[in-house]
This record gives C-alpha cells, sequence and structure tokens, in this order.
C-alpha cells in the first residue's frame, strides 16, 4: 500500500476536509484524492461514498462546488473524490481535447497505447483507492457507495454495477448513460479501448443493467435544461428502457429549470446524500 501524503486539511462542519497524494499502483503515477471525514469518523468507523467526477474536472471541484459537506456532516458519512485522470503521466496531445485524455479518463482501464499504461481509472476506483482508503481512514468496508456527475455518473453507473457487492448504493447526476451510443463515447472508448466495440458494452451502464439489476434502487437526476440531454450525449431514456429490462428499481427525476453544472448539483445534493444514507444504515 502506498504512503499517503496530506497536501491540506481544512475544519468544516465539525469534521475535516482533506487532500491527499499517493504514488497509484493501478495508474503507476502520482493521484491525488479528496476526503471528507465527518465529525463522527473521530469516534469511529463511518460510511463512506466515492464522488466520481466529470469532464475537466479534478479532486478539488466536488469538494469546493457542491455543498455537500454540511449534510455528509449531519449524517455521518465520508465523502471520497478521486481526480479524473492521471495528471503527471503526460502523453503528446493529452490536452489538446477537453473530452478526452487529460482530466478525461472515462472511468475505464485503457487498453490502447499509451494510454493503458497509465490510464486504468476503473481498477483504481474499484480496487485501490477503496483499499487506500480503508487503510488511512476509518471507513467502513461493510457499508460502501458510490455517485458522480456526467462522466462521472457514467462511471458510478458502471462501477457500481459491476460490483454490487462492494457498492451498496449508487446514484448519478446527468450521467452519460449509453456511452456506446453517443459521441462523447465513441471517441473516448475508441481512444481508450480501439475500435473492437465488442469491448466497450463493459462500460456501457445501459448494457449492464439489462443483463444484472443492482440489489438496490438506483437515483438520477437530470436537468431538464441541460444543453448535452437535447444534444444527445447523456440518453438517460436508454438506461430507464434497460432498467425494465432486468426489474431494476430506478428513480429517474428531470428537474425543470436545471442544466448540467454545480448549481443542479448544490440543488440535489442532500437528496443523493440521504439516498445513500439510507442504504448504507447511516
Amino acid at each position: 500500500m502506498s504512503q499517503l501524503e496530506t497536501l491540506a486539511e481544512h475544519a468544516c462542519f465539525g469534521g475535516i476536509q482533506g487532500y491527499y497524494r499517493h504514488v497509484s499502483r493501478e495508474c503507476a503515477t502520482p493521484m491525488r484524492l479528496a476526503v471528507y471525514r465527518p465529525p463522527q469518523a473521530a469516534r469511529g468507523s463511518v460510511p463512506v461514498l466515492y464522488y466520481l467526477a466529470g469532464l475537466t474536472c479534478n479532486e478539488e471541484t466536488f469538494a469546493i462546488k457542491a455543498g455537500a459537506q454540511r449534510v455528509a456532516a449531519e449524517l455521518g458519512l465520508m465523502l471520497v473524490g478521486p481526480d479524473t485522470s492521471p495528471r503527471e503521466a503526460r502523453f503528446a496531445g493529452d490536452d489538446a481535447c477537453w473530452d478526452f485524455g487529460l482530466g478525461a479518463g472515462f472511468y475505464v482501464d485503457a487498453t490502447e497505447q499509451p494510454w493503458s499504461s497509465h490510464y486504468r481509472m476503473y481498477s483504481y476506483v474499484t480496487k485501490e483507492l477503496p483499499a487506500l482508503v480503508q487503510a488511512n481512514f476509518p471507513a467502513r468496508a461493510d457499508a460502501q457507495g458510490i455517485f458522480g456527475h456526467s462522466m462521472g455518473g457514467h462511471g458510478a453507473l458502471v462501477c457500481g454495477l459491476r460490483n454490487p457487492e462492494f457498492f451498496r448504493s449508487v446514484s448519478a447526476f446527468a450521467p452519460i448513460a449509453a456511452p456506446t451510443r453517443c459521441a462523447w463515447g465513441h471517441k473516448a472508448f475508441a481512444g481508450y479501448l480501439g475500435e473492437d466495440r465488442s469491448t466497450w458494452g463493459a462500460y456501457d451502464a445501459s448494457r449492464l443493467v439489462a443483463r444484472r439489476a443492482h440489489p438496490n434502487p438506483i437515483l438520477i437526476d437530470q436537468g431538464a435544461d441541460d444543453r448535452f440531454l437535447a444534444g444527445q450525449q447523456l440518453l438517460p431514456e436508454q438506461f430507464a428502457a434497460a432498467c425494465e429490462v432486468s426489474g431494476q428499481a430506478l428513480e429517474l427525476r428531470v428537474q425543470p429549470g436545471y442544466d448540467h453544472g454545480y448549481f443542479f448539483i448544490q440543488s440535489f445534493v442532500d437528496d443523493h446524500l440521504r439516498h445513500h444514507a439510507r442504504l448504507l444504515g447511516s
């Protein structure tokens, strides 16, 4: 287990908002993460909720913009947010596009060069990061959930559906719900996974949920005025239809007047935290 370096810690609603760095085994490069420890963590282990951020974001985005710490402190939830891609492993052209490369790891294990040497975000999120958190913070191993936004909503759905015994609760804000059917997904999957589309389904939440339901209900919030919804990048209706195939319990809420940004997330993050707290026994 790699050593965790403390970059900064701040008192926040009786708990601690911290930022940390470690050398990742999966990504073969240093990675950063944010961890909010609620006040209850000073007295014992607490449920932990992983948040996966979206395109161009990093480990600080949710902690700074979402305003989630107040209710997390009330509920006794630890919040963990990793970065969205490796940062110190650089490749030619990795910052040429905002939707591929730096800040856009799509939570897959890349199989194409040069990305495969470092862009292993799926294994990082589902294996290495939880082990790191368990080793360094008072997090309950039996009470872990996952949620995210946009690209991170895609990641949360995929990680939760593929690992239901590990992530007991799942939710998402405006997720890229059917990436094999949208331009963002085509670009990312072709670049990271190659042109053989038969491999892409392992990272498509709509395909996954059609085959096997998660044992607990999934909550999704989607802004009705989201320009990416209108642009056919998110496709929540595809996920809803797939849930009907497998019998997955889904609450899909389309919120009038809301767009894709963090004012939308701020408005409904309390509901998501309470959704997870109910399922995790917080």
